[in-house]
């Protein structure tokens, strides 16, 4: 009997590091039934908040703002990810953000966890460590009720609760935070969720 085979799906690079999942897509082209990862082009970023508006726009603003002030604090990421030459995240957003080799994805299905080969050992740290980040409290709790083996997602997260807006599972380096916006995820913010992913 064989098995189903689980897709990501949604925008950015097929083997990305850092992963971001969000509860919704946006009403663009065949985004709502896109069951592969697409990879962004110059453009793509502007013709996508033109059509679907301000809250897209938020989304793809504060990952840009995150990539950047994280790739600023963690000189390991800064020579591992493209982008070393921007000087503002917007150019970030622009040139990289979701694109081919850009080792970042915006995932619009639940996690899979299946290169989790590389975890690391205790006290040992491991190259190229893949992260993930759940938007939203609302949707962490909904995706972890429907986790299990069928689903492809796993079945053992094991979520610290920080407080009433971060948790994190050091295991699968999963963090859960607010939803991608200016308010909900302020600057102040985007800088907590990078000293725990930093802490994976």
């Amino acid at each position: 009997m064989s098995r189903a085979m689980v897709f990501n799906a949604g925008l950015g690079e097929h083997n990305a590091r850092i992963n971001v999942y969000i509860a919704n897509r946006p009403n663009y082209q065949d985004f709502a039934t896109l069951n592969m990862l697409k990879e962004l082009n110059d453009g793509d970023i502007e013709a996508l908040n033109r059509h679907c508006g301000n809250g897209w726009r938020k989304v793809f603003n504060v990952y840009a703002k995150l990539i950047f002030a994280w790739r600023s604090a963690d000189p390991k990421l800064a020579r591992e990810l493209p982008g070393a030459q921007c000087h503002n995240w917007q150019t970030y957003r622009d040139n990289f953000l979701l694109q081919a080799e850009s080792q970042t994805s915006l995932l619009f299905t639940p996690p899979i966890f299946r290169n989790q080969l590389d975890l690391p050992n205790e006290g040992q740290l491991v190259a190229n460590a893949t992260y993930h980040i759940i938007m939203g409290r609302t949707y962490a709790k909904s995706l972890l009720s429907n986790s299990g083996p069928k689903s492809g997602t796993a079945a053992h997260i094991n979520l610290v609760w920080l407080d009433n807006e971060f948790a994190y599972d050091t295991a699968y380096r999963l963090v859960v935070c607010p939803y991608f916006d200016y308010r909900q995820l302020s600057n102040a913010k985007i800088i907590r969720l990078i000293e725990i992913l930093m802490s994976l």
